[in-house]
């Protein structure tokens, strides 16, 4: 049997749940590099996932702390909108994937792993990425580490 580890992931599932909001805090620190924030705008930022279920998944995050999609400003929903289209483009020129799952899960009940801050998913995908290894091994293989992922995406 050929034993594949992602140990990222365990660190995640086992690790301490931050007291404050984990988005608010690397947006106010300012290490963007080190929090793997690809890019900043007026309402939002995009950063790279820490613990993804593909390589190049995303995740663009407003700076207010909201939990319902009911509070986000039009202003906020529209950048949103763009910065999703921006990184749907400079993910088909860098990594070239065959479709991309975008999304936001609102609520523990919807899947959320952080429901006190809305976050967008953009999850690129390719053909096969979906094999028999998540299915019958429970392990799915991420084949770029998270170094390489941000330098072949920061601007």
């Amino acid at each position: 049997m050929n034993i594949k580890f992602a140990p990222w992931r365990f660190d995640y599932i086992l690790g301490k749940r931050e007291k404050t909001c984990v988005f608010c805090r690397i947006a106010a620190e300012k290490k963007d590099e080190e929090n793997l924030i690809l890019r900043r705008n007026e309402n939002c930022y995009t950063v790279l996932n820490r613990y993804p279920y593909n390589n190049g998944h995303l995740m663009v995050i407003p700076y207010r702390h909201l939990s319902s999609i009911a509070d986000i400003d039009s202003r906020t929903g529209a950048e949103i909108a763009e910065e999703i289209k921006f990184w749907c483009s400079r993910l088909t020129s860098t990594m070239r994937p065959e479709g991309f799952n975008i999304g936001l899960n609102i609520g523990r009940a919807a899947g959320a792993g952080i429901e006190e801050h809305l976050h967008w998913h953009v999850v690129p995908r390719w053909s096969g990425d979906m094999n028999f290894m998540p299915v019958v091994a429970k392990v799915k293989i991420i084949p770029q580490s998270l170094e390489s992922a941000f330098e072949m995406l920061k601007i």
